[in-house]
């Protein structure tokens, strides 16, 4: 009989044991570059901090002029989604064929059921805002993963592995969300531009060319040419990705996942995280917003709904049965878990109302405030999980 979260290779329980590693350093400082944002946002120093985030750097005849927070979201993140894409190519060309349909449903579940629920919110509270749809879609891979890294020890490996596949996966569709959304005023004539670089990265990784001084630049000009289309930067990221041959997947995963995890992510939370109270109308007024009570309820419920309903289905329909041991708490946890939508969601806002306004800072504090919840209430489900599997392996 076909079972979920089934047993995986030692090859897969190793990788994702690496991956574990790297993910749990790079969400303890993605969530300290957040708090020192926050603190300092909210400080006397406050407009130093909005001095130094709207710094402006980069060329204005290449439409990069951008300020050193556009730099974060555009440039940055693109490093993110470039090892995103990295690991959703190798999961679903060589990753075990048995557990890809469970993380997959899971991550549409999860990210239609936080749409319905914001929109719920701010149909039925006045003053609503529906743009802010797309925000609570999101789950965070690194903080998420730095959560079950630091909490779950002793959990098994096909848990972690349904939390990356669906992370991984979850990014995809959000990217998809930022390209058919978030993209306007598209200059055709630069995103076929954009190809002459990609074609040459891919013809140089395929021929098995890793040397750093001939990809990077045209990497860079790929990620310049899509930017200055009018697509979101973010793209080129996994058009760049999508393109290694598997074969030298490891090697780029192994050199860019520090980068991303330790680098990029934390350095763009730095800027993105940085919600002023004072600005955003003071904390009665974030909290009464639909737009903040629709992301928190989306993060934390509808992400919780939408991932077990999509677990239950797929074993409704597969009949299959949980694994040996596990239970559906582990499930509820793991979905609640999937409620962390920090730098994506984050990204997402910005799109939605456009960044420095009002209503961003409060779709900010509803991510901030729905991402902790969503932690908190993860780690008390996983610690008790956890308990139990340790002492099982002990008796």
């Amino acid at each position: 009989m076909p079972t979920l979260f089934g047993r995986i290779s030692w090859p897969e329980t190793r990788r994702i044991g690496d991956v574990l590693r790297t993910e749990t350093v790079g969400g303890l400082l993605l969530l300290a570059a957040a708090l020192v944002a926050l603190g300092w946002a909210n400080s006397p120093w406050s407009a130093v901090y909005r001095r130094l985030s709207g710094v402006v750097v980069g060329p204005a005849a290449l439409h990069l002029d951008l300020t050193l927070a556009q730099w974060a979201s555009d440039g940055l993140l693109a490093i993110f989604f470039f090892v995103a894409g990295l690991e959703l190519k190798r999961e679903f060309v060589v990753g075990d064929v048995r557990n890809r349909l469970l993380p997959v449903a899971a991550a549409v579940g999860g990210m239609i059921a936080p749409a319905l629920v914001y929109v719920a919110v701010n149909v039925g509270l006045s003053g609503g805002d529906l743009g802010g749809w797309a925000v609570p879609m999101a789950t965070d891979i690194a903080f998420a993963l730095a959560v079950l890294g630091l909490i779950g020890a002793a959990l098994p490996p096909a848990l972690r592995t349904f939390l990356l596949t669906l992370a991984v996966v979850d990014d995809l569709l959000a990217i998809l969300v930022i390209a058919l959304v978030f993209t306007s005023g598209l200059m055709l004539g630069l995103l076929a531009l954009a190809l002459v670089p990609l074609g040459l990265f891919a013809l140089l990784v395929r021929r098995g060319v890793r040397a750093g001084w001939a990809l990077v630049p045209l990497a860079v000009a790929t990620w310049a040419l899509v930017h200055a289309s009018g697509v979101h930067a973010t793209i080129a990221g996994v058009l760049l990705a999508f393109v290694v041959p598997i074969r030298s997947i490891a090697p780029f995963e192994h050199r860019w996942r520090p980068v991303s995890a330790g680098v990029a992510v934390p350095v763009f939370a730095f800027f993105a995280a940085g919600v002023s109270v004072a600005g955003a109308g003071g904390v009665a007024d974030i909290l009464r917003d639909p737009v903040t009570i629709g992301i928190v309820a989306g993060l934390v419920v509808g992400k919780t709904v939408g991932i077990g309903a999509a677990a239950w289905l797929v074993q409704r329909f597969t009949r299959a049965e949980l694994d040996d041991g596990l239970s559906w708490w582990d499930v509820l946890g793991l979905a609640l878990l999937g409620g962390i939508g920090f730098t994506v969601a984050l990204l997402l806002g910005e799109l939605a109302f456009g960044v420095g306004t009002v209503r961003d800072a409060h779709a900010k504090a509803g991510v901030l405030m729905g991402s902790l919840l969503a932690a908190l209430l993860a780690t008390v489900v996983l610690r008790i999980r956890n308990r139990v599997y340790r002492r099982d392996a002990r008796s």
